[in-house]
């Protein structure tokens, strides 16, 4: 798989942060550093115990993250979910948590795929 390919498997714009970053060597660095963000984990722990301050804050840094990286769709559910905390309605957040999660899991399964198939 590539880098190119892994983009297309999640639903993300590869040239668009091509065009930013200017190099594959750059985005497959970052994106390889997505799989250490804990703010997944932190959103999770967060709307379980109903912390929707730190949920947002979480969602928040998943959503730029998604932006940074060209992720669109993550970012689009991400944002979505941190539009709803933003307005402090936990009941739209938590059914729009589940998309979010299914969003995430296929990014970081492509990613570990690459980092797999790419021997990294």
């Amino acid at each position: 798989m590539t880098m190119q390919e892994c983009y297309r498997a999640i639903g993300a714009d590869y040239d668009d942060v091509l065009g930013r970053l200017r190099s594959e060597r750059l985005i497959q660095k970052f994106v390889l550093k997505f799989l250490d963000d804990g703010s997944f984990d932190l959103l999770c722990a967060s709307m379980d115990s109903g912390d929707l301050d730190t949920a947002f804050r979480a969602s928040h840094t998943i959503k730029g993250v998604c932006s940074n990286l060209g992720f669109t769709r993550l970012g689009k559910s991400s944002h979505d979910l941190t539009e709803a905390l933003r307005a402090r309605n936990a009941e739209e957040a938590a059914g729009l948590l589940g998309q979010v999660k299914a969003d995430y899991e296929a990014t970081v399964s492509a990613i570990r795929t690459y980092k797999a198939e790419a021997g990294l």
